[in-house]
């Protein structure tokens, strides 16, 4: 029986020389692997109140809007700058060369709701710090991150669970 990370594919040196891209689109692609996917990342809250479930741009919008489906429940984009319309609250965050900003408008969440934050991968742990900050300026209340992939080398896993947070990732894949 094939798991999740056996779904995904690997492209060698994309975007840059020495980086190993973790192609999460032939997961996507293949109505088991979406299917298992979806499912394992439920798995771990079953039985737990969530309100919304929040997308980090912009494979966690595949997955979000999936597991919102699932649970019938509203979903949340976290946007790059400058994407979505109306009033936003914005976060600026470390990238390895540069800096970068999400956003979430402004009345996406309100105070109190129970929220679960989702995206593909788990690198640096960059862009979901700033998604949860900006859930969390709301006045949202995070019961977990769920991710398909998590690159342990990168550390990511550390930052978000130093800040407090609960994690799940379906895989883990060594290097960059």
């Amino acid at each position: 029986m094939k798991t999740v990370k056996d779904y995904i594919r690997t492209i060698v040196d994309f975007p840059h020389e020495g980086i190993m891209f973790r192609d999460v689109t032939t997961l996507f692609a293949d109505p088991r692997g979406m299917r298992l996917a979806i499912d394992q990342m439920l798995a771990p809250y079953v039985g737990m109140q969530i309100d919304k479930v929040v997308g980090l741009e912009a494979r966690g919008f595949i997955l979000g809007g999936a597991i919102a489906h699932q649970l019938s429940i509203g979903f949340v984009p976290i946007r790059k700058k400058g994407k979505l319309p109306g009033t936003v609250i914005s976060e600026e965050y470390k990238l390895e060369y540069g800096e970068a900003i999400v956003e979430i408008h402004d009345d996406a969440i309100q105070p109190g709701e129970k929220i679960l934050v989702v995206d593909d991968l788990l690198a640096t742990g960059g862009t979901a710090a700033a998604g949860i900050k900006l859930v969390e300026r709301l006045g949202g209340e995070i019961v977990g991150c769920a991710f398909i992939v998590d690159l342990p080398d990168l550390g990511g896993r550390a930052v978000l669970e130093n800040l407090g947070y609960d994690i799940h990732a379906l895989c883990q894949f060594e290097g960059m």
